[in-house]
């Protein structure tokens, strides 16, 4: 089976495992009132995923259904703004996005958790650590990760200018679901199954695109360069050489700044190598939330 093939059967293979585990849905209160949908399933040393901009936890659902067929709990939930959680106005910086987390792993009790966030997760794991000191999490996973800094200044030439997201959020206020369609290929490769991208897009589309510029603009602008010393556990930092070379640069930087991080590279793989490579991915997952 190609990969081509293999995706487009593994999306469709976790639409049916999500509908089948909803008793396993709830909602977390957040400190300001919002709701965030969760869902917990299994029993054994926890591993809680936070998704990347747009997406929803369901897109974790494959890595959902692994780790729970090998004896370990798994959390996962959807963003303020994002999926099935409340879509407010406000707050999508990351001091409450990093206390929506908190409330998330309070409400569940989970402890000794291993965190893997992916893309502007890493965000997120970065600021829970420097505001809330990292309680009640052993082990941390960065997936194409946009920390440390994504935005180009003096003290920061490896950056992006801030015209380029000025232009990415007009493009996205223009025309949101234009926008995320075309950027599919850069999170599922070029050669991605119309069933795959149907898939992550149908996540995509629940997010509301106020939201949607309000974190693009959140990723882009915060520098976390002082958050990810705060980071003192084992920590796994994986990314595609297909990627954008911002976004290389940006999990290079992220290991570099973490304190004994080890830098993992899937030669070819692009911004979702969690769904492309996921055979690869689940085994050095497994293997590091055992190690």
């Amino acid at each position: 089976m190609n990969r081509r093939t293999l995706i487009a059967s593994l999306a469709a293979s976790s639409l049916t495992t999500a509908s089948a585990s909803d008793a396993a849905d709830g909602f977390v209160d957040t400190p300001d009132g919002q709701e965030i949908a969760v869902r917990d399933t299994g029993t054994g040393t926890p591993i809680v995923f936070l998704h990347g901009w747009s997406l929803a936890g369901a897109i974790w659902q494959p890595q959902v259904d692994f780790l729970a067929a090998r004896g370990h709990r798994v959390v996962v939930y959807d963003r303020r703004g994002h999926g099935r959680s409340t879509k407010p106005q406000s707050g999508y910086d990351f001091d409450t996005l990093a206390d929506d987390l908190a409330a998330v792993l309070a409400r569940t009790g989970v402890t000794n958790a291993t965190l893997v966030g992916h893309s502007m997760a890493g965000g997120e794991i970065a600021r829970y650590f420097a505001r809330h000191g990292g309680k009640h999490i052993a082990r941390t996973v960065f997936v194409a990760p946009t920390t440390p800094y994504a935005l180009k200044t003096a003290d920061n030439p490896e950056g992006t200018d801030r015209r380029v997201f000025d232009q990415l959020a007009a493009a996205l206020a223009a025309d949101s679901k234009a926008y995320l369609a075309a950027g599919a290929p850069g999170l599922l490769g070029k050669d991605a199954a119309p069933e795959t991208v149907k898939w992550a897009l149908d996540m995509a589309y629940q997010a509301d695109p106020r939201a949607l510029e309000k974190c693009l603009r959140s990723f882009s602008e915060t520098d976390f360069r002082s958050d990810l010393r705060a980071l003192q556990v084992p920590t796994l930092v994986v990314y595609g050489s297909g990627d954008l070379p911002s976004m290389a640069s940006n999990a290079r930087r992220t290991g570099a700044a973490i304190a004994g991080s080890r830098v993992e590279v899937y030669e070819g793989a692009p911004h979702g190598l969690f769904i492309t490579d996921r055979e690869r991915f689940d085994d050095d997952l497994l293997r590091f939330i055992r190690s």
